[in-house]
Order: structure tokens, then C-alpha cells, then sequence
């Protein structure tokens, strides 16, 4: 345990500091799709109707619908199908100072009372109940913290935070603190005396690490900023009488994932709507004014995904089997209280080293896709992953090390233990919204829907497999390749076609037959005398 957190504090190797990130964002009428590309390699992922908003930090004034003194906790409306759920421990230390200061809000419908003589009263105890401190309709001053996840509500809190690039603004908290990932002490000192010297009263601030380094003027113009919002939202309190209601919205979703995700390795960010061009420019330029020309319009005949290889990535990567590398798969299965993955070897041929050396190499690979897989499904709460069995204690230990490595460039909190003696390891991942899940599953064109099939762009992909494992690994030299004549079709086109390619990285033994006997995706192999190879892998038949 101590050794991950320890990896997981280091800092990057020079390989990982050279890696560059771009954004490509899609805006649809219905929808906006937002990748993130590590190295060109797809690493996060999110889709969501234009309609719908992300609703985790949105703050409301709220009526308590009812009290759960069992759970020492209450349900909230805040506007939902479900009502919100809202703990004890989650009113916050200042409840008590917000419930004043929002009568004294509410009590004058013309004048706002000045935050700075908002008195601040005891905290809150951390022993009490929730039915010594609520009333069922009583109004409150809540945001939410975790999005709606299968049959329960949002999670709320009491603790109001307004999150800017370099600084969060907390009302009522009055203190400053700064990234423990800030290491330099007089830096810390530097921003910490910083911040003191231009916050208002009543107002706490938490430097976030990106602040390491910038200047006053840059610091004050956020702050002056999150101030703003604090101030529009608890007007909106004091003008509206509708309950529940909605008083501050978080930024748009590619605003709010480029205030969190935004760093100088970005080579590129492409959209391919002027609107949101325009909006995420003047975020860039307000946060970043040096880094303002690598947003850019996407003004391309071809699909923006399909330009920079992301929708071929997204067919590839979901659904509930995963190919990674030499035929080895993982199997992704969720339910209602965890995700289970296993990890399959497949038909890959045997190492050199044996039995124990072909289990690690397997399951080294299995934690590096593991690790996209989380960050690109947004996969949370227990994960329980089925490791191939490995003998070697050493073995078992290098492939928790390279998990936690893997693991260091994920945002969410995440904790991760040795394998169990069963040979299974435990992770824990942070949940603020349910998992990205993406249908990659086409209707069949033979029974016209009744049958899904595997994504038609990857058919390619996997003959060529095929032919490597053919090649490279049984040694046949000349085999016929049987397709359907579409498939045969789009294999020999352009000046350079892909049976050019193959011939030429795997010999001119490389033949393809068109067959008007095969289905679309149908495909048979040969070998020199005719004869038929059977080349289906195990995930083909289940």
C-alpha cells in the first residue's frame, strides 16, 4: 500500500513529460462528444445530449422533503426524479453560518445584506443528528457533489465551493490552503501570504497545483472572477421565491474538462461548431492568452472524428470485450455493486520464458489497457480484476508496481491493493457520474436487426491479425483469404490498397479470393493445397 502511494506521488519520467495531449471535440444538433488523445491514443471519453447539463457543482436553494434519522440523513428536492440525498456529515461546519445568512438573504427582497458582515456562528458538531439540526420543508442552500447513478439521486453537500483553473472559493471558511502537491515551502509561503493579501473576508481559498508559479495580477483576476459567481448566485437566492431553484450552473461540460484538465503539453484542441469554438477560445485566452492559438475550427468534409481516428478508437475500445495485444483480451462485466474484468490470454502464442513468463507478459499488458479503460469508461466504485495466476511472488509485485505507475496519470482518487492470494486485485475508484457506456454493436444486414455484429470498420483490423499470426507465428508462407466481394472490393482499392500493404509487409503468398458464398462479415482462410485453416478465436464463438 505505502509503495503505491509512493509511485503514485513521483513525478513523471521524461518519456511521460514528452507526451502530447489534444482535445477534439464534436458538436452534433442532438449531442457533443468530447476526446481526449494521449500520443494519439484516446484516453478519456464523454457524450452527452446538448440538452442535458453536468449537473456536479450546480448549487440550489432546496427543501428538505424528508428525514432519515437512521441514516442520520435527509432527502432533498433539488428538482430531480429522484430527491437528493444529503448526509450529516455533509452539511458542513458552516451550516449554521449559511442558514443565517440566507434569512437575513430572504428577509429583504430589495437590498442584498453585505456578505462581509455575514457573522460567522459555531461550527457545526460533528456528533449530532440530522433531526436536531433540519426540518422537514426547511429551505437550504445545497450543491451537488456526485451526478445521479442508476436508481438513486444526486449527492449533495453543504460546503459550497466555486472551482476556477488556479483557485477554489469557499464562502464562510476564512482559510487558505495550497496544494500538498506544491512541494517548494517557500512557494507554498509565497502563495499562501499571496492570497491572504487580496481575499475578502469570510472567504476561504485552496490553491490548486497548476497556481504553482503564476503571478498576483493572473491569481486576482480568477479570484475577482469566482467572487462574481458567489455574488450572481446568492442574488438569484434573494429575488427568486421559486423553490426548488437552480442559483449557480457549472460551466459548460468542455469548459468545465478544460478547467480541469487543461495543462502546456496541448498541442491542439479542434471543435467543429463556431459557437463552441468561440466559447472555448475566450476560456483559453482568459486562462492561458500564450496558448490561445492552438484552439482551431474544424472546417473538414470528413467527420472531425473519424479525421483524427477516434470514432475507429470508440468501436474499438468498448463493448465487453477488449482486445489489447497478441491476441489477449480482457472481459468487462458491471453490475449494480462493482465492475469485474478478467483477462484472457486468447490463442497467443507461447514466450520463450514459459508458462510463468507468457502469464506476466500478458497481465503486464492487461494492466496498461486496464488503466485507459478506467479513465475512458469512467469506471467507479470496486473494481475487482482476475489476473492470469502467476507463481513468482517477485512477478505478482511488478505487476501491482506497474499498475499503480499506470494509475499516477488518472485525476480521480483511486486506491489500489496487492493481488489476494486468489490472485484477484482490488482498486477503488472515485464515482461522481455513472460509467460511460458505449453500444459498439451494429444490426446485422443479413436478418435486418434481429442479430447485432461486431463494428464493420475493425473487420479489417482483424483479419490482418489473422494473417500476422499466420505468418509470423505458424510460418505459412502462401494462404487464399475467402471474403465477401464488397469486403475483397475494398481490400484491393486505391493505388496503394491494403492487400499492396499486406503483401508487402507479410510476402506475396498473400492472396484474396472474392466468394459470393460468404456473409458481409464472413471470412475463411486456406493454406497452399486448399485446404481449410481454422482460424475462429474463442471470443468469436461465445
Amino acid at each position: 500500500m505505502l509503495l503505491c502511494l509512493f509511485l503514485s506521488k513521483k513525478k513523471t519520467t521524461a518519456n511521460q513529460e514528452q507526451m502530447t495531449s489534444e482535445l477534439v471535440i464534436d458538436v452534433q444538433q442532438n449531442d457533443v462528444s468530447i476526446a481526449l488523445l494521449e500520443d494519439k491514443n484516446l484516453v478519456e471519453y464523454q457524450t452527452e445530449p446538448r440538452s442535458a447539463s453536468f449537473s456536479v457543482g450546480n448549487i440550489y436553494v432546496a427543501k428538505v422533503k424528508k428525514l432519515m434519522a437512521g441514516l442520520n440523513a435527509s432527502f432533498v428536492d433539488v428538482g430531480y426524479e429522484r430527491d437528493a440525498f444529503l448526509h450529516y456529515l455533509d452539511l458542513g461546519s458552516q451550516f449554521n453560518s449559511y442558514e443565517k445568512y440566507l434569512k437575513q438573504v430572504q428577509s429583504d427582497r430589495k437590498k442584498l445584506y453585505p456578505f462581509v458582515k455575514a457573522s460567522r456562528l459555531p461550527d457545526l458538531k460533528k456528533d449530532g443528528t440530522v433531526a436536531n439540526t433540519l426540518q422537514k420543508d426547511q429551505e437550504v442552500l445545497v450543491q451537488i457533489i456526485k451526478e445521479p447513478i442508476s436508481t438513486k439521486g444526486p449527492r449533495l453537500t453543504g460546503e459550497l465551493s466555486f472551482a476556477g483553473r488556479y483557485l477554489v472559493l469557499m464562502p464562510f471558511d476564512d482559510k487558505v490552503s495550497v496544494s500538498s502537491k506544491i512541494k517548494s515551502g517557500e512557494e507554498r509561503a509565497r502563495l499562501k501570504q499571496l492570497i491572504q493579501s487580496i481575499k475578502p473576508k469570510n472567504f476561504g481559498v485552496i490553491v490548486r497545483t497548476v497556481a504553482e508559479g503564476k503571478r498576483v495580477a493572473e491569481l486576482d483576476t480568477e479570484l475577482k472572477i469566482l467572487l462574481k459567481r458567489w455574488e450572481d448566485a446568492i442574488t438569484k437566492v434573494q429575488k427568486t421565491t421559486q423553490r426548488p431553484q437552480l442559483v449557480y450552473e457549472e460551466e459548460s461540460r468542455v469548459v468545465a474538462l478544460l478547467r480541469d484538465l487543461f495543462n502546456p503539453s496541448y498541442e491542439n484542441i479542434y471543435v467543429n461548431d463556431e459557437q463552441v469554438f468561440n466559447e472555448v477560445k475566450d476560456y483559453v485566452t482568459l486562462i492561458a492568452p500564450e496558448k490561445a492559438s492552438i484552439v482551431k475550427l474544424y472546417t473538414g468534409n470528413v467527420p472531425i472524428f473519424d479525421n483524427f481516428n477516434v470514432s475507429k478508437q470508440i468501436k474499438s475500445s468498448f463493448g465487453k470485450t477488449v482486445n489489447y495485444k497478441h491476441g489477449a483480451y480482457l472481459i468487462i462485466e458491471h453490475t449494480e455493486a462493482m465492475h469485474v474484468v478478467d483477462v484472457n490470454s486468447g490463442n497467443r502464442t507461447r514466450s520463450e520464458k514459459g508458462q510463468e513468463g507468457n502469464a506476466l507478459e500478458v497481465n503486464l499488458g492487461a494492466a496498461d489497457e486496464l488503466a485507459r479503460q478506467l479513465r475512458l469508461r469512467d469506471m467507479g466504485g470496486i473494481i475487482i480484476v482476475d489476473f492470469i495466476d502467476m507463481n513468482l511472488a517477485e512477478d505478482r509485485q511488478m505487476l501491482y508496481e506497474r499498475m499503480c505507475k499506470n494509475m499516477q496519470k488518472d485525476r480521480a482518487r483511486h486506491n489500489i491493493l496487492p493481488l489476494s492470494k486468489f490472485g484477484l486485485m482490488q482498486i477503488t475508484r472515485q464515482r461522481v457520474r455513472p460509467a460511460m457506456e458505449v453500444n459498439v454493436e451494429e444490426e446485422c444486414p443479413t436478418c435486418f436487426g434481429s442479430g447485432k455484429i461486431k463494428s464493420s470498420i475493425l473487420f479489417t483490423d482483424q483479419l490482418e491479425h489473422k494473417i500476422d499470426y499466420l505468418v509470423n507465428s505458424i510460418g505459412m508462407k502462401k494462404f487464399y483469404l475467402h471474403v465477401h466481394p464488397y469486403v475483397a472490393a475494398y481490400i484491393n482499392q486505391g493505388f496503394v490498397s491494403m492487400k499492396r500493404r499486406w503483401q508487402m509487409k507479410y510476402g506475396l503468398g498473400v492472396h484474396i479470393i472474392p466468394s459470393q458464398k460468404m456473409g458481409f462479415l464472413q471470412y475463411a482462410f486456406y493454406d497452399g493445397k486448399k485446404q481449410f485453416i481454422d482460424m475462429k478465436e474463442e471470443i468469436e464463438t461465445k
